[in-house]
């Protein structure tokens, strides 16, 4: 098995591959571009985006997709977009345990294992669980609709309602799941793998999901405590941007982040968790009309909201680049000014994934001082690093001195 390895937003590569795995990697658009080498007959030319992961593909060669951020990094910010009260992360680094692991797909699989294994150390959790059946006797209650239309109302068998308590519960069907889709995927270590068997033996009385239906929702509460880090980071892997892709017949099996959503995701969480400390809340995706009419809609990242939660003090919007030569999009500043000026705002806010400088800010012209602000993480940094630059942007949101 042949293995091609690309870059996040790096060079184009041009690899073997025959047609028919080309053409469906270029139908799933999990890659920034795929195309055939004009100058090379049999190869295609590859280039990464926002996607890291692996994949493989139909004629067998896995496509490995490295992150630009440190694989240990992206962790915590999946884990704290997951969880920003932080219950599950690692207490001394912040962030999800991989091991030893620095590639994407095996630390996932790692990590999963190892939360699924802390879920089922004092047992498979059991509950309640409503079951309706054709039995040949009368258990729980009947359902005589049910009873009407299958048998006429002769008995038995009869058609039956009633609480089970059993293992087959929502949380232990989405574990079974995650440890399902992570088995198949590649890049996989074999010690990982042999664990992951071994979880989903301990799940052997639990019925799998159907493929395509949506995933059995949960509550948290007391009693599934403790399995609740491992639920987080198995609907992680459920619901990722492209565990499997098709296009057509061809199955592209794998696990793909998409950091465009992880970065938005945990810029997000943690502003949101960050400005609770000033009084203040704040919406996701909020919509807010452009135009008088409400033809035009647009969706700002993050709105903060004064302790009414009707008067917008603050908006923010994440985006995931590079400063380049040239600086930073304009676009990103008209747009950044449109939200201000629906929102009857002074300021806007830009938060990047790297620049040159913390921080640069622009006054807009004919506006009386409307400033727009555009802030630049630094992805490598400690945790604790990245979450006290947050508070201090919350601080300044609220209009209050931050505590450098």
């Amino acid at each position: 098995m042949s293995e091609v390895t690309l870059r996040e937003y790096g060079d184009t590569v041009s690899v073997p591959l025959d047609a028919t795995a080309g053409s469906a990697l270029a139908a799933s658009r999990m890659l920034e571009s795929a195309a055939p080498d004009p100058e090379r007959p049999g190869y295609w030319r590859l280039r990464a985006g926002s996607r890291v992961g692996a994949v493989r593909l139909p004629e067998g060669t896995v496509l490995r997709i490295a992150p630009k951020t440190p694989v240990r990094r992206l962790f915590f910010l999946l884990g704290f977009s997951l969880d920003p009260a932080g219950a599950w992360r690692d207490s001394r680094e912040g962030t999800v345990d991989i091991g030893a692991h620095d590639d994407v797909v095996p630390a996932l699989a790692y990590a999963v294992e190892r939360q699924i294994d802390t879920a089922l150390r004092q047992g498979v959790l059991q509950g309640y669980r409503e079951v309706a059946e054709s039995a040949l006797v009368v258990r729980g209650r009947l359902r005589e609709a049910e009873q009407i239309r299958r048998h006429f109302g002769r008995t038995p068998p009869v058609e039956v309602v009633y609480d089970a308590y059993t293992a087959d519960t929502a949380e232990n069907r989405i574990l079974r799941a995650a440890v399902e889709r992570l088995l198949r995927m590649p890049s996989v270590p074999g010690s990982v793998r042999r664990r992951l068997a071994h979880q989903r033996a301990r799940l052997a009385d639990v019925g799998p999901l159907v493929r395509g239906q949506e995933l059995p929702r949960w509550q948290p509460s007391r009693l599934n405590a403790r399995y609740q880090p491992a639920l987080h980071l198995a609907e992680a892997v459920l619901r990722g941007t492209s565990p499997e892709h098709r296009s057509g017949e061809l199955a592209l099996n794998g696990f793909l982040f998409d950091m465009n959503k992880l970065f938005e995701d945990f810029v997000t969480g943690a502003l949101r968790e960050a400005v609770r400390e000033h009084g203040l809340t704040a919406r996701l995706q909020d919509v807010h009309a452009l135009d008088t009419s409400g033809q035009v809609r647009m969706k700002p990242d993050l709105v903060v909201y004064a302790g009414d939660g009707r008067t917008p003090v603050a908006v923010v919007d994440a985006k995931y680049k590079t400063e380049k030569a040239d600086g930073y999009p304009n676009a990103d500043l008209y747009q950044a000014l449109a939200y201000a000026t629906v929102l009857g705002l002074r300021q806007a806010h830009l938060v990047y994934a790297a620049g040159r400088l913390p921080q640069r800010s622009s006054e807009v012209r004919g506006t009386g001082g409307m400033r727009l602000y555009q802030h630049s993480l630094d992805l490598s940094r400690e945790p604790a690093a990245l979450l006290h630059t947050f508070r201090e942007l919350a601080a300044r949101l609220a209009g209050r001195p931050s505590d450098n």
